[in-house]
Parts: structure tokens; sequence; C-alpha cells
């Protein structure tokens, strides 16, 4: 039976973190059953963009530092690092108060430039991935995700904060190759496969609701999360927002894969009252699923059903990353004409549906919106 521990943590204030995560760990077998010293451990927090830790886009620096502590603590060797899809993981680490956090504990980054490519026979959807050398380098991971939102797998948590672990070029690519979400969450679960993660936790004293996971808003939640199960933990945080596990790709598929379970009756929940955390308020996306289906034949269908992005004309700033960082060929976001004067266009056709501008556009201008007849079969 999986094991989640739920923890009750009512502010960043580092005293009550450390205590809350001591606690956290203690619960589900204590910091000595997951590491050895002299081991090299890597940190692996969520660094998606250059925001700092009040928008709650990155993992808390507080929750960073206190799991640090605890595992430096057993004698072993810790690096940390992220790949973020646009900004370096310099500029990111420093930004969200997580590069000071290391240096408190002389914690050094690892690699997260230089890729090198590996062999997974056992992988279902990938059986070769291109891995950050300071991942490679490291005996083993500790992943210390976000709870938040996320246009394309409704929420992000343990299973997807692995996708840093692959250099940011190279991400855009996974997305040209896989446009249908469960084969790209496929492909996340034999990440995680391949890397193997001993512990996972989830920052969820703020949580990301709506518009994520750049652009959505702070939602105060209480909580962490613990495990060794990244499925069974995904899955308990989606019960404390009320949104049915079933409908998120990467944990039916981690299920399907191996990677842990998400049925209720093999998770046992320890530490605080779940249900003291669950709130239906919550904005997050409760509807199935429309995957992305390429081929031109299905444009006009597609289109009609499947959530395309929105570019808020009164929010955008031109600043282009929409459009760079856009990875199909031509590209579906692009300036109208070629003209920068006026913020950038979508050509739905052309469109995969990977929200890769909506997720990185530092302005929250880019929506994910329903199309009027999906809306209309919704209600």
């Amino acid at each position: 039976m999986a094991k989640v521990a739920v923890i009750r943590c009512e502010s960043y204030e580092y005293d009550e973190v450390k205590a809350a995560v001591e606690r956290g760990i203690k619960l589900i077998g204590g910091a000595e059953s997951f590491v050895k010293p002299g081991e090299r451990i890597l940190l692996k927090p969520n660094l998606l963009s250059t925001d700092s830790p009040e928008r709650c886009v990155t993992t808390h620096p507080s929750v960073f530092k206190a799991v640090g502590e605890i595992f430096k603590n057993e004698g072993v060797l810790l690096t940390y690092g992220d790949s973020p899809a646009y900004n370096s993981p310099e500029s990111t680490a420093k930004r969200s108060g997580i590069a000071a956090a290391a240096d408190e504990l002389g914690i050094e980054m690892a690699d997260f430039h230089n890729g090198v490519e590996v062999d997974f026979k056992e992988g279902i959807q990938n059986k070769k991935f291109t891995i950050a050398k300071g991942v490679l380098e490291s005996d083993g991971l500790i992943s210390i995700s976000k709870l938040k939102t996320h246009g394309l797998s409704k929420m992000t948590g343990a299973v997807k904060n692995q996708f840093g672990c692959i250099p940011g070029p190279l991400k855009g690519e996974f997305h040209v190759k896989l446009p249908d979400i469960n084969k790209f969450a496929k492909m996340l679960v034999d990440l995680n496969r391949f890397l193997k993660p001993r512990l996972f936790i989830m920052d969820g004293i703020y949580a990301m609701e709506g518009n994520g996971p750049r652009g959505g808003r702070p939602k105060k939640m209480n909580v962490i999360l613990f495990s060794s199960d990244p499925i069974a933990l995904d899955a308990t945080a989606c019960r404390i927002v009320n949104l049915n596990p079933e409908l998120v790709p990467t944990i039916t598929a981690g299920k399907e894969g191996g990677l842990g379970t998400y049925i209720k009756e093999e998770i046992e929940i320890v530490g605080d009252d779940i249900n003291s955390f669950i709130d239906a308020s919550f904005d997050v996306d409760r509807e199935p699923l429309k995957p992305y289906k390429p081929g031109r034949a299905l444009s006009i269908v597609r289109n009609l059903l499947v959530p395309k992005p929105y570019i808020n004309t009164d929010k955008c700033v031109k600043c282009g990353v929409c459009v760079r960082m856009c990875p199909v060929e031509p590209k579906a976001v692009n300036w109208h004409d070629g003209d920068k004067s006026k913020p950038p266009t979508h050509r739905y056709r052309d469109c995969i549906r990977c929200y890769c501008c909506q997720e990185l556009c530092p302005e929250s201008a880019i929506h994910v919106k329903k199309p009027f007849i999906r809306r209309v079969i919704g209600r």
C-alpha cells in the first residue's frame, strides 16, 4: 500500500516549515530510509521561470531549505537544479530565492546546461532521453514540486517535476513529437521510471489556481505532501483540490506504467486529516480532456472542441516570448506580417495545443480558452 503524509503548515516562516517537513519525512520512514551517508543527492525543485516566491510559480525557498538541511544532516553531498524552458537555471534560481537558500547551506548548483543521451530499453513510450549531466552525476534524486494547475495536464506536481531534468531547449521537441497528451504523459512516466526519484515532496502551503502553471493566482492551502509514490501523492493533491485524479493523464498513465497507484483504497494517508484541507472552490478545470489529434482532416473538429491558447491584447506587452518558445514550424503564434508593434496572433490550424505560450508568458496575458461549442456541450 502506498503511503502519503499530509502535513499542515500555515506559513513559510522557516521554523514552522522545517518542523512540518521533519514530521512529514519521519512519518514515511525518516530521512535515513532514503539516503546513505556519502551519497550524492540532487534536490530537484520546480524552477519554471524567473518569478519571485510570492507569485507561487516555483518551489518556495523555505521548503527547499528545510529539505536540504534535513538531508545534509544525514551526511550526504547535496546539489540542486532545474532546467527551465526559457530562462537560465542560474537566473531562475536567483529570482525564486532558491539560490540564496542553497548558498546558506553550501549546496552547489548541478550542471543543467549540458545533456547526456541515455538509453532506456524498458521505456513504454520513450527508449531514449537526453538528461542533464548534473542529474546523471548524482546517486539519487529528491523531487520538491509545487502544487499548481496546468493548461496541458490540469495539474502539475510530483510526476511532471522531473521534466526539468531534460535540458531546456529540448523540451519543445517532446511537444512536437508527442502532441497527444496521453502519449506525452507516458513519456513523463518513462522519465520517472528511468530517474527513480527516492522521495517526492510537494509544496502546497500556497498553491496556484486558475491560469497555471505561471499565470494563475496564489491560493493558500496550508499543506505539504510527502510520499515515495508520485502517483499516490499527485492523486492525493487532486483530491485536496476536489479534482478527480482519473482526469489527470500523468496519473492514469503512471498507474498503467507501474509507477504507483491513484486508487483511494490503496493509499494510506498519515499525518493530518485530509478532509481539513479539501477546498472545492479551488479553480481548476474539472472537465474531461479533449486530447489534440494531429491531422489536417481533423482541424475543423479540433478547433471546435479542443481548448486553445488566447492572447489578452490588453495585457500583452509584445515581448515575443510566446513566438520564440512556440516549438512548431511554421510558428503557430507569430507577428502578423512581421509587425512587432501589435500583439502576436495564433494560427490555430498549426497549433498543437502544447500551451507552451500560455505556460511561459511572463505577463499572464495568455489563457487557455474553451471553444463556444465545447462550453455549450459541457453545460
